[in-house]
């Protein structure tokens, strides 16, 4: 019983190594615009992503997730 556990666990962190190793990549030069069009974005438009996360820290008194520091009040 022990000897399977210690095999799943070791299984398990040979698989979140190898997932991790692959996360990185090295982006070329000509690669990189096609890595800065709109659909590769996580929000393809920042105004709008801007004026939600406003609404959102005013609504609730509270800036916190996107870097920035403020007051509560809606200011920054």
């Amino acid at each position: 019983m022990m000897r399977t556990i210690t095999r799943a666990l070791a299984i398990l962190a040979l698989m979140a190594i190898g997932a991790s190793a692959t996360a990185c990549a090295t982006v070329q030069p000509w690669q990189r615009a096609r890595l800065s069009k709109t659909c590769m974005q996580f929000s393809p438009d920042p105004a709008l992503t801007a004026f939600a996360g406003h609404w959102q820290e005013s609504r609730e008194g509270a800036a916190g997730g996107l870097g920035l520091q403020g007051g509560g009040c809606g200011c920054k």
